[in-house]
């Protein structure tokens, strides 16, 4: 996998310096030549992309964030802010939408795409204030009738002192206890990095995605590989032992979907990764508004009811 890797990158940075030259025929024949092969290369490497790979990428900052994919999927947007109660966590980005001809409520966790950006938002490590906030956007959009999108991006839910005296843990369980009852359809997807409860918190949902290379789990493979093996080093290990990628966690039925990337990663074409999310959610929308509430709540409840027969049933 390594070897695919600086193979790649030695024929991308000879394309570059091609590139730079004058382009005589025969130098533009070499380019396109080149291309193909890195084209090539990238397709191998992306059928190979093992645990530890997949949430590098899912931890670029290069990859698109919530906030480009609001940009780009809905037709109009407006931004709601705060929790009535303490603040507006940035970390968490809601407000109102139009995708299409439906209007929507969308809820999505928020990763700066630079360090300045990353330290505003806390690098998507939502306060209290930020899931209440959540909650707040959620019964509005009950009220109103409009079905709810969450795009999850996060390591986790803040830890800090402060979060924890504002009643963190709270936050979260109540989000899950409202958002299990909540009478409009609910579509959720992990877009880059889907850590803890801090995911889980706007993961309950009647239909749920991840993108071909995001990631989700219970804790950081660092924190895992520290907890089990006191062992920082083993972090790859863990990371191929925690079955936290969108294929492994299709398989074992706790995801519906798995959104395709382009070749490379969602970064080496953010335009067409937020077109294909876009007709997902379409399609899932006008799906969703064929099904009556109360068979709505009863699937819900159904789906995760599941995870907990089944868990018995094995150590039965």
């Amino acid at each position: 996998m390594e070897d695919y890797k600086v193979t790649l990158r030695t024929i991308d940075e000879a394309i570059k310096k091609l590139k730079k030259i004058y382009l005589t025929p025969e130098i533009q024949e070499e380019i396109v030549r080149l291309e193909g092969v890195s084209n090539s290369l990238e397709k191998q490497i992306g059928y190979q992309l093992e645990a530890w790979d997949k949430i590098q990428l899912a931890r670029s900052i290069d990859r698109p964030r919530s906030r480009y994919y609001i940009e780009k999927i809905c037709d109009e947007f407006i931004e709601l802010h705060g929790d009535r109660h303490f603040g507006d966590d940035q970390a968490i980005i809601g407000g109102i939408g139009r995708i299409g001809e439906t209007v929507v409520t969308i809820i999505a966790q928020s990763r700066g795409m630079s360090a300045k950006e990353n330290i505003q938002m806390n690098f998507g490590m939502s306060h209290p204030e930020g899931y209440r906030k959540a909650l707040r956007l959620m019964k509005q959009a009950e009220k109103f009738n409009r079905p709810i999108i969450c795009l999850i991006d996060t390591p986790g839910a803040y830890c800090g002192i402060e979060a924890e005296e504002r009643g963190q843990g709270q936050a979260i369980a109540t989000n899950l206890f409202e958002m299990s009852q909540l009478k409009v359809p609910i579509i959720s997807g992990v877009i880059g990095e889907g850590g803890s409860g801090g995911a889980l918190a706007l993961g309950i949902a009647d239909r749920f995605f991840m993108q071909e290379n995001a990631v989700y789990s219970i804790v950081s493979p660092e924190g895992f590989a520290s907890i089990l093996w006191k062992d920082i080093n083993r972090v790859k290990e863990a990371a191929s032992r925690m079955k936290l990628t969108a294929q492994d966690l299709l398989s074992y039925e706790i995801i519906d979907d798995i959104i395709l990337e382009p070749i490379g990663g969602a970064q080496q074409n953010p335009e067409a990764a937020a077109d294909t999310i876009k007709q997902y959610l379409l399609a899932q929308l006008e799906e969703l508004r064929q099904v009556g509430c109360e068979e709505l709540l009863k699937s819900r409840y159904e789906r995760f009811r599941k995870f907990g027969r089944t868990e018995t049933a094995q150590e039965g």
